[in-house]
């Protein structure tokens, strides 16, 4: 896929194998450790503690292996035996979604983390982008050496892609939209880059019925991180959740019509709500995937 400047949406030099410049913006964009660096250098810092935050509670939760094996089965099996239930769930969005893709597109992973959904969806003919602000190698895109598959990955930020306009099929929000700080200015920029006929897809964030159940998920949220850790995981002001009235004044603001697919996940999450209420507990959070067509 043809890349371009993050901030002028300018054509770009290609300077060596790995090095792509900006003559406008007099940026150098280099390709480290198989990994294409396009974070622009002023946001560098605006994420700095995000990303040192975030890959802290990932590793102390063991989300990564030293087993090639464990990156390729997933998201079927967890192999490290540590995280099954949440990988049921992404295994079943997953299933949802192959359903829903044409052969051979072009697709975005926004949110991409170890790979494991670009690696499927190359392994099955589509040509693929992974998209995330992390770059090690156990949880990061650098991860993409564990796999056999091709796709090109790319740290950025969601609302500065460098990505042509109009020139993607899907792009997916794989478990990633709720950490966005500004989910307007999110979609837009994936609207810039998708086919006028292209789909989008929100993947695996938690959705409310309830503003208020939400807010209460971040403030528990925020003090388990606060014992366990000894910081809030609060460095970017992300929204945290999506709401059911929320997407739909998304959708009407940017000319958005959802779909809401629901895969089944089991008997014991089906009946979450039921067993909330009758413990006078807040609102689980839903998944599932959200399509969305212009």
């Amino acid at each position: 896929m043809r890349l371009i400047c993050p901030r002028c949406k300018g054509e770009l030099t290609l300077e060596a194998p790995d090095q792509l410049r900006c003559e406008k913006d007099a940026l150098v964009f280099r390709q480290i450790d198989g990994v294409w660096r396009f974070l622009l250098p002023e946001r560098e810092s605006h994420y700095a503690r995000f990303i040192t935050d975030y890959e802290a509670v990932r590793r102390f939760e063991g989300r990564f292996s030293a087993e090639v094996s464990y990156y390729r089965a997933l998201p079927f099996q967890d192999l490290s035996g540590r995280f099954s239930k949440d990988w049921k769930i992404r295994s079943a969005s997953f299933y949802a979604l192959t359903k829903m893709l044409s052969a051979k597109s072009t697709v975005l992973d926004l949110g991409a983390g170890n790979g494991w959904l670009s690696n499927r969806l190359a392994l099955a003919g589509h040509t693929v982008c992974a998209v995330d602000l992390l770059v090690n190698a156990e949880d990061g895109l650098s991860a993409w050496k564990h796999y056999e598959s091709v796709f090109t990955p790319i740290q950025a930020e969601f609302t500065a892609l460098p990505i042509p306009e109009a020139s993607v099929d899907v792009v997916i929000f794989n478990a990633s939209l709720h950490y966005a700080e500004s989910y307007e200015q999110t979609l837009a920029e994936s609207l810039r880059v998708l086919r006028s006929e292209g789909m989008l897809v929100v993947m695996d964030s938690p959705v409310y019925k309830d503003e208020y159940s939400g807010k209460m998920m971040l403030a528990e949220r925020k003090q388990q991180f606060l014992a366990r850790y000894g910081f809030a995981s609060d460095a970017i002001q992300s929204e945290g959740f999506l709401t059911y009235d929320r997407l739909q004044a998304l959708g009407q603001n940017l000319g958005i019509r959802w779909q809401h697919v629901v895969p089944f996940y089991g008997l014991r999450w089906a009946l979450k709500p039921l067993v909330a209420w009758l413990r006078g507990g807040r609102e689980p959070a839903q998944f599932g995937l959200w399509l969305g067509s212009r």
